[in-house]
């Protein structure tokens, strides 16, 4: 009922401040703005932990039974059990403690939340931020959980909505499209101090966690065919891996030798100061070979006034408009792709036009105040 506060413990894959633990950060601010308690519950601690904290959030570190694909094997299935059983009971005792009455899950890797708020007769919000691309068994148990388990489900784009909408149409999901009050940096010099590259040496960049879907290694190889038609030229990357998945930093480097690129590649790796390297970029890309849900980076570059280059599937094209706040180009033809960004790389006024009209966008579509509205509302509706 609205205007009664709530008792809220919201559950989250990871504390880590890329796009999801972004999102429900937003997402806790605007329920503590409004007067509800939060408790909140990661599987482990980080950066995203200490914010929640600073905001004077109750925050748990619990066993999750995150699910992720690196466990889908016998003993990875072994191991969620055991993990499953031990956050039933740390959820029985935080939801005792603080008398929870409305549970929220953020991202689909946390599936106990749905299971254990059925179980406990508490209300349940499932925030869905993945476009989950199988195996079929997988999606027809989440879209089990959705449609029998929770009282609201929302999504982060249209893209994501069709996505689970074709595993079971009887499913109820409400979009919800991320917004952020973006902290934009002025300091373009400074990142090339950095980086030791002159004012005239173009920079193209990506911004995502290392991931085999997060296109790192498309990224290389977009990057091989404009330095053989652009002398100066860089590519930055930065990001860190999922825990178990580090060797795809092998394999990043093993291109980068291939495909000769050891000198025009910098690699910055996990980075505090986002805003800061997007002001120092010339272009922005993201080159994910799956679709991405509604990747957070894009907005933040958007708002740092730089031209968007996009794969054309998920959810960028409900961000970025071709030709006009950046370009949107196919996730399997590096070949192409580089052709495609060749005339926004040889022309500065392009580029700004791009940019500024990108900022507008952003501005307009993704706010944070709409953002906060409409999550509080489906949260006061349960």
């Amino acid at each position: 009922m609205k205007g009664v506060k709530k008792r809220i413990l919201v559950l989250t894959s990871a504390s880590d401040l890329y796009g999801a633990g972004k999102v429900v950060l937003e997402s806790v601010k605007a329920l503590t703005e409004t007067g509800h308690s939060v408790v909140f519950a990661a599987s482990n601690d980080g950066p995203l932990c200490k914010e929640v904290s600073d905001l004077a959030c109750q925050v748990e570190i619990i066993p999750l039974a995150v699910i992720r694909r690196k466990y889908f094997n016998f003993k990875g299935v072994l191991n969620r059990i055991n993990s499953f059983i031990r956050s039933w009971s740390a959820l029985n005792r935080i939801v005792s403690t603080h008398n929870i009455d409305i549970v929220y899950t953020n991202t689909a890797s946390v599936a106990i939340g749905a299971i254990y708020s059925r179980k406990r007769g508490l209300k349940h919000l499932w925030h869905i931020h993945e476009i989950v691309p199988g195996p079929r068994i997988l999606l027809k148990c989440y879209a089990h959980l959705m449609r029998k388990y929770c009282d609201a489900v929302l999504v982060v784009s249209e893209a994501a909505r069709k996505h689970w909408m074709s595993i079971d149409s009887r499913i109820e999901i409400d979009l919800l499209y991320n917004g952020f009050d973006f902290e934009v940096v002025d300091d373009r010099e400074g990142l090339r101090a950095e980086l030791k590259v002159s004012n005239e040496t173009l920079l193209v960049g990506m911004i995502a966690r290392v991931h085999f879907w997060k296109g790192q290694q498309y990224f290389l190889e977009i990057a091989s065919h404009l330095k053989s038609e652009i002398k100066n030229i860089k590519f930055v990357m930065v990001g860190d891996a999922f825990p178990g998945y580090e060797y795809l930093y092998d394999d990043i480097k093993a291109d980068i030798e291939k495909l000769g690129l050891k000198d025009a590649v910098i690699n910055l790796g996990f980075r505090t100061d986002v805003h800061r390297v997007l002001s120092g970029l010339d272009v922005f890309v993201l080159p994910s070979i799956l679709p991405d849900p509604l990747p957070t980076t894009v907005l933040e570059a958007m708002a740092s006034e730089k031209p968007v280059v996009a794969t054309n599937h998920g959810g960028a094209p409900e961000m970025v408009i071709d030709n006009v706040t950046g370009l949107l180009v196919p996730w399997d033809d590096a070949e192409m792709t580089a052709k495609a960004i060749l005339p926004l790389l040889t022309n500065s006024d392009l580029r700004r036009e791009m940019g500024m009209n990108g900022r507008q966008r952003v501005l307009k579509e993704f706010s944070t105040g709409e953002y906060k509205r409409n999550l509080v509302r489906h949260i006061e509706k349960l």
